[in-house]
C-alpha cells in the first residue's frame, strides 16, 4: 500500500495542481504541501485535512491512517456523541464543509431543525 505522502502527491498531480494552487485552496504556504508530500509533517491540523481530503479526494480515515479497528471505535464514539442521528448528520455535513465550520462546534446539543435555519441562512449570505 502506499504511504500517504504519496497518495496526496499522486492526486495533486492527477488533478492537475502545482504545490502552490494546492497550498493555496487549503491555506496553507506551498513548502508546508511539499513537506506533507515528503513525509516531513505527519501531524496536519484537523482543518487541513478536511480540506485535503475534500480536494484531493482522499478518503478522510485514509489521511488519518487509521485501521479498521480505529475505525469501528471511532464510529461508535461517534454515534454516542450525538442526542440524536439527525445532529449527528448535520455536523458530519458542517465538519466536511470547511464553510460552515464555525458551527461545527456549537451542533453537537443543537436541534436539527436550528442547525438547518443557521445553515440556510448562511447560503442566504454567501
Amino acid at each position: 500500500m502506499p504511504e500517504i505522502k504519496d497518495i496526496i502527491r499522486e492526486r495533486r498531480t492527477a488533478a492537475g495542481l502545482t504545490m502552490k494552487e494546492l497550498a493555496n485552496k487549503i491555506g496553507v504556504s506551498e513548502g508546508t504541501v511539499s513537506r506533507w508530500e515528503s513525509g516531513h509533517i505527519s501531524n496536519m491540523k484537523r482543518d487541513k485535512v478536511a480540506l485535503l481530503s475534500q480536494i484531493l479526494d482522499i478518503p478522510l480515515e485514509l489521511l488519518m491512517g487509521w485501521d479498521e479497528k480505529e475505525q469501528d471505535a471511532t464510529k461508535q464514539q461517534d454515534q454516542n456523541y450525538y442526542i440524536n442521528d439527525d445532529a449527528r448528520d448535520i455536523a458530519q455535513f458542517l465538519f466536511e464543509n470547511p464553510e460552515y465550520r464555525i458551527l461545527f462546534d456549537a451542533s453537537r446539543k443543537v436541534k436539527k431543525e436550528d442547525l438547518v435555519i443557521v445553515k440556510e441562512l448562511l447560503d442566504r449570505f454567501s
